[in-house]
């Protein structure tokens, strides 16, 4: 999954002075999008990457020589308007445009003025959806929430006897993935009623999903699973991701064959992806298993995995309501969690996907599923947080909320730290409920 090097100690400064420590976007981060100018829509999307507050337009950087440090095969990668070319690439060449970027950006460069002409204020450009994404996939690797979950409807079993043996999933809908600031249509579907006839209604019962999303670098050939001890390797970086769900129209569909319409109407995911580069000094072993669970078979184990398979990614998810914003009141933090307490790594759940012979591809998106914790400060849905609606959970300003309602805005954040690392974030993931149709 390569080393530390340069790019990652803490003590190189940038000259970029919206770059300041503590900020999502420092000089050891580098995260990589897709971008135009905000006032020209008729302008070609550009690949950059995010510095501060500002974006750096990668690909003009490479018209202008700027980057003829880094390997050719990533220089003509960037004249494109997806990161999927980027992703296609091995480690090692993507990790030298890290290289050349970041000497660029560094307080001693001496390409400082020219690089300037390349750089736009956030505020100015649109981002959008960074890849092409072909398949999407969303795992249930969240011990905490299948166990909050399923005791929602089995009390005194909630797990399924397969779930601690595997990484449970179901294949989503790519083209219903937006970026992060697009709007969230409640959706319609059938319900379960009293009399047993089902109804088409909007959803009452809208919840948001807490999660981490999972880009995939390299594929593999069909029919060629990708070892545990490789699978890390095959991982190009992350982003965060709101799986929204509409539990009553889910818990009416679900069974026997899993989440249908309840799931496929949006997945909103934010417009950075952080590189597994970035990510490497936030390693860490995974959450040690609760006893009386079995160690995974063979095939998901690897002394690798066991040690630094994890990342210790902070996680928290807010909530802004109508009356919150006409107020000009700020979201409120509703609960916060880790990705490192999840039961599969990321390794794991590439492993485990391609077994069968599975062909991954550059720029599939695998979801973690809802990341949640043992108890209500740490609940990744509001399908826990509440217990399904019948416990509201209340707001500082006396509101109540059961599920989601119309107005209603759910922000996600994620940051890393370390002792002696630069702390990295992953900016936001955004959206807000319009009403049904």
């Amino acid at each position: 999954m390569g080393d530390l090097d340069h790019t990652h100690d803490a003590r190189i400064q940038t000259w970029v002075a919206s770059a300041t420590p503590g900020c999502d976007f420092p000089l050891q981060n580098l995260p990589l999008g897709i971008f135009r100018p905000a006032h020209d829509a008729s302008a070609p999307w550009r690949v950059g990457t995010a510095i501060g507050a500002h974006v750096l337009d990668l690909g003009g950087c490479a018209e202008d020589g700027l980057l003829d440090d880094a390997d050719p095969a990533a220089l003509h990668a960037l004249d494109a308007d997806t990161l999927n070319g980027l992703m296609a690439l091995p480690g090692t060449t993507v990790t030298s445009l890290r290289h050349a970027v970041h000497a660029l950006l560094r307080a001693d460069t001496g390409h400082r003025r020219a690089t300037e002409r390349r750089l736009h204020a956030m505020e100015a450009v649109t981002l959008r959806l960074p890849v092409r994404i072909g398949n999407y996939t969303d795992f249930y690797a969240s011990l905490h929430h299948a166990t909050n979950t399923g005791r929602l409807l089995r009390p005194d079993s909630p797990l399924m006897a397969n779930y601690p043996w595997l990484p449970v999933a179901y294949h989503g809908r790519p083209s219903s993935v937006v970026v992060s600031g697009t709007p969230v249509r409640r959706p319609w579907g059938q319900q379960r009623t009293s009399s047993g006839v089902p109804e088409l209604r909007p959803s009452g019962k809208l919840d948001l999903e807490l999660e981490v999303g999972l880009f995939v670098g390299a594929g593999n050939p069909l029919g060629e699973p990708i070892p545990i001890a490789e699978a890390a390797d095959h991982l190009f970086g992350c982003c965060l991701l709101n799986d929204w769900s509409a539990r009553d129209i889910q818990a009416w569909e679900y069974q026997p064959l899993g989440p249908f319409l309840g799931k496929n109407f949006a997945t909103t995911i934010s417009p950075w992806v952080v590189t597994r580069q970035a990510l490497l000094p936030f390693r860490t072993a995974p959450a040690p298993r609760e006893p009386g669970l079995p160690a995974p078979l063979p095939y998901l184990s690897d002394v690798r995995e066991a040690t630094t398979g994890a990342f210790d990614i902070h996680l928290e998810w807010q909530l802004r309501t109508t009356r919150m914003r006409e107020g000009g009141d700020a979201a409120v933090t509703v609960a916060r969690t880790n990705l490192g307490s999840l039961l599969w790594t990321p390794a794991q759940l590439i492993a485990h996907h391609t077994v069968n012979g599975c062909n991954l591809e550059p720029g599939d998106l695998l979801g973690s599923g809802t990341v949640s914790g043992p108890d209500a400060t740490a609940c990744g849905s509001m399908l826990e947080l509440t217990k399904g609606g019948r416990e509201p959970w209340t707001l500082p300003n006396g509101e109540t909320r059961g599920f989601l309602e119309d107005g209603d805005e759910v922000v996600l954040r994620g940051r890393c730290s370390a002792p002696g690392a630069a702390s990295i974030g992953f900016g936001e993931c955004h959206g807000r409920i319009s009403p049904a149709r």
